[in-house]
């Protein structure tokens, strides 16, 4: 088999290459990205003299060089991981992210109906649901809830969902989606909540929470959702959306007192920033579907999941004090230069 994995160079689809070469010594894994400001080369070092790997800088928007690869490599499946997926980015740019995220998975679809797959899929997020009350507990997002997004990056997710489906309606490609919850684990980029919490902490700096810090998420370790991907390209029913939640509903302050816990850090490092603007409340997944007709279920627990977490930030300071000292360090001082 030959997979194409598209932002293979970013947080999750990296550890989904890590995942698919160690899991399938057979397959030959192809991984194009265009190397933006969240997808890191060094973080594909590992595995840059593997045999089995290659990798292809490109957008996924350029149809030239998204069609020459599938000419050179005939895919058998390609995994659509490729995405701009930070909401204040979207919110400070929302139309970079209808390119990508929209025109992108369109020139890639593109690509697999000229030369043929076995399945393509493509990676959601449980934000184009919107979100849930806080006081409703008993509310969780199911494959059949309507999309209701909030912010021009879920929005551009949902727009490429309903993509994807009709792709699979109008010229029957076997596509697959999944819409996951929160994802957290190595190689986390420093600008979302865990990392950034867990960086600043060590240098003591202060710890930059939204509001009061009440909004729930439902985090997923990493390394659960490539297992979870695996199951739905190989088995997965074509034409279908799988939720894939990590049963671990936390809110933001309680995540962030975690990890100064976990660093022995006192909690009068925390300030309360200005909410983001249309912040959802809570998102909580059920993965029902996916447990009962692939038999996924998480395995890590958030407790384990986040000590893994930290010690790997802690074993691992080249390549996130590299990040920082770049381009990011000037959004986060347009972030949250003011605390």
């Amino acid at each position: 088999m030959t997979v194409i994995v598209t932002g293979g160079a970013g947080f999750i689809g990296s550890n989904f290459i890590f995942y698919m070469l160690k899991r399938y010594p057979d397959y030959r894994i192809i991984c194009l990205d265009k190397l933006t400001y969240a997808g890191n080369f060094s973080t594909l070092a590992s595995v840059m003299d593997n045999p089995r790997f290659r990798f292809v800088r490109a957008d996924i928007c350029d149809r030239k060089a998204v069609y020459n690869l599938f000419e050179e490599e005939h895919p058998d499946i390609v995994v659509n991981f490729a995405a701009e997926s930070h909401v204040d980015r979207s919110i400070e740019n929302p139309c970079l992210f209808l390119k990508t995220n929209i025109i992108g998975t369109a020139t890639i679809m593109d690509a697999c109906r000229e030369y043929g797959i076995i399945r393509y899929h493509q990676v959601s997020t449980d934000e184009v649901y919107g979100d849930l009350p806080l006081d409703r507990p008993d509310l969780l997002f199911t494959e059949e809830t309507p999309i209701r997004t909030s912010s021009p990056y879920s929005s551009s997710k949902a727009a490429a969902d309903l993509l994807v489906l009709a792709y699979h309606r109008t010229y029957g490609l076997p596509v697959t989606i999944s819409r996951c919850s929160n994802n957290y684990g190595p190689y986390h980029f420093p600008e979302k909540l865990i990392p950034l919490m867990i960086i600043n902490a060590l240098s003591d700096k202060p710890l930059p929470v939204y509001g009061e810090g009440i909004n729930v998420r439902d985090w997923l370790y990493v390394e659960d959702h490539c297992k979870a991907i695996d199951l739905i390209i190989h088995k997965g029913r074509a034409g279908e959306v799988y939720n894939i939640g990590g049963r671990n509903e936390m809110r933001n302050i309680d995540v962030v007192k975690m990890i100064c816990d976990a660093l022995g850090k006192p909690y009068t490092l925390i300030r309360f920033v200005t909410d983001r603007k249309g912040h959802d409340l809570r998102y909580a997944i059920d993965a029902t579907k996916i447990h009962n007709e692939l038999g996924w279920f998480p395995e890590t627990k958030f407790a384990d999941g986040i000590k893994k977490t930290v010690q790997w930030y802690l074993d691992n300071r080249e390549w996130w004090e590299t990040i920082i000292s770049g381009e990011y360090q000037n959004y986060y001082e347009k972030m949250y230069g003011n605390i």
